[in-house]
């Protein structure tokens, strides 16, 4: 098999910052024409999408896809809930672990696989107000090390 190029479209920082990921599934997702051609220039949100289980398939709600801007009458609704294509096995593995109480599924990636565009889902356990000032503490620690160690680097 050749090299599969993958483009990043839209990344949902909040998802890491507002929860734990302890799993990643990917996933494909079915799309019109037009938001096939809107994503392809990057036209896409996922901050407030969730992933819900309806009829034992999985729909990604709240995902913006902006219209495109040539699409005309084929645009369709921007914030309409799309399906997500998984294996069988899959789908039951994450409706089982969706159904316990603190657990999530989100997306927390849309990106180009070759011409594939891709959802990567996170199974997601939220975080407490302690855990973010933890994750804001760490950062802080990082951007000051990587500082330092920039300042020190130049110095020599």
């Amino acid at each position: 098999m050749g090299k599969e190029s993958i483009k990043l479209i839209s990344n949902n920082k909040k998802a890491y910052f507002d929860y734990f990921v302890e799993d990643e599934y990917e996933a494909g997702i079915v799309l019109v024409g037009t938001e096939v051609k809107s994503l392809r220039m990057g036209q896409c949100s996922v901050k407030e999408a969730y992933i819900s289980v309806h009829a034992g398939e999985l729909f990604v709600r709240n995902m913006h896809i902006s219209p495109y801007e040539k699409g005309n009458i084929f645009n369709r609704d921007p914030l309409r809930e799309r399906k997500l294509l998984l294996n069988k096995a899959e789908i039951r593995k994450l409706t089982g672990i969706a159904s316990q109480p603190g657990y999530t599924l989100i997306p927390l990636q849309v990106y180009l696989k070759g011409n594939y565009v891709k959802v990567k889902v996170g199974v997601c356990r939220g975080k407490k107000l302690y855990d973010k000032r933890d994750t804001i503490a760490k950062k802080d620690q990082t951007r000051e090390l990587e500082k330092q160690f920039k300042h020190n680097q130049f110095k020599v």
